[in-house]
């Protein structure tokens, strides 16, 4: 793997799987997949079912049709990641530690179909953050894992004093954390109902839990009590570029900010200190987001077979600029 990754021109660290061994592991919340009388394809997990995407005989459960479409699009080396429909960080934790584990072995079987080319990130049970670090730790050193992946939302604020023993482990495991959002309610609270139409729960409801565990990683003293931990957060961060100005001047002015906020452009100090992928889908944003968040610390991701799939752009000079920061993210430079 290290060689391959050393070598590779294009890495993707935004990449979702399904595994089919996975399926119906977290008792009765599923996973399943399944047709409905007409042949459409469902997939379920918990209450909520998800109509007419078809997961199986694609690149998301296929490997050999994952390696082609790689091939087809581009793409060197890629990192993958748990799908966000099942990351269960609210149910029974016994039913989420049983999926986490599976998932996870199955995960290192796939990186192991093809390692020259595939690395994988572990799903963990948030919910028990012991269990959680149990987790993290059998992941990363007996399955050979680079790191951990979670939601937005795990039931407790990202800089809850609960969630210092999960940096740690991470520290000294030394392995990024990657963060992305799940649509609301899948297995925890309902979101806003105004979410529910157009999808906005994921056009909108994604960039706003980006922009508020950014926002909390930063408020809340996260990096201060952990200044080597690295976070990735998809999507660019949501909004957070956009509001850089508020967030700065909230540092400097709001009876809650600590110490370290209050001076000009501390909010946007700490923004250095953490890691974007750069799906966003408009050079005119991508260029605004080089502007406020620097291109150091930014990573090819492209949602690979989703829906809005971001395709490979831009010369040698921008790509092997974010296959240089994913090597210094994932250890391998």
């Amino acid at each position: 793997m290290k060689d391959s990754i050393l070598q590779a021109k294009t890495i993707d660290v935004h990449a979702h799987i399904v595994l089919s061994e996975s399926m119906h592991s977290a008792g009765a919340y599923g996973p399943e997949i399944g047709h409905n009388a007409d042949g459409q394809p469902w997939f379920r997990i918990g209450d909520y079912v998800l109509q007419g995407v078809s997961y199986e005989n694609s690149a998301f459960m296929d490997m050999d049709m994952r390696l082609k479409a790689m091939d087809k699009a581009g793409i060197d080396f890629q990192v993958l990641s748990p799908n966000p429909l099942t990351y269960f960080h609210f149910i029974e934790s016994p039913q989420a530690i049983n999926f986490c584990q599976r998932h996870n072995d199955e995960l290192q079987l796939r990186v192991a179909h093809a390692p020259h080319r595939l690395a994988g990130l572990a799903a963990l049970p948030m919910q028990d953050i012991s269990a959680a670090c149990e987790e993290l730790e059998r992941a990363i050193l007996e399955l050979g894992l680079i790191g951990a992946y979670i939601g937005t939302d795990i039931g407790r604020p990202l800089d809850s004093p609960e969630m210092d023993p999960f940096y740690e482990k991470l520290v000294a495991l030394d392995v990024p954390l990657f963060i992305h959002p799940a649509p609301a309610g899948i297995d925890g609270p309902k979101g806003d109902s105004n979410l529910n139409r157009f999808d906005l729960d994921i056009l909108t409801g994604f960039a706003a839990q980006e922009t508020i565990a950014v926002a909390t990683l930063i408020f809340g003293g996260v990096l201060d009590r952990h200044p080597t931990l690295s976070v990735c957060f998809s999507h660019a961060g949501g909004a957070i570029p956009m509001l850089i100005g508020r967030l700065n001047e909230a540092g400097n002015r709001r009876p809650w900010a600590s110490e370290n906020l209050r001076k000009d452009g501390a909010f946007e100090s700490y923004l250095s200190k953490l890691w974007f992928d750069a799906h966003i889908h408009d050079q005119r944003v991508l260029d605004f987001v080089v502007t406020i968040l620097g291109k150091d610390n930014l990573v090819l991701g492209t949602n690979f077979a989703g829906w809005d799939q971001h395709h490979i752009h831009g010369d040698d000079v921008w790509l092997n600029c974010l296959a240089d920061n994913a090597r210094r993210l994932l250890r391998f430079n």
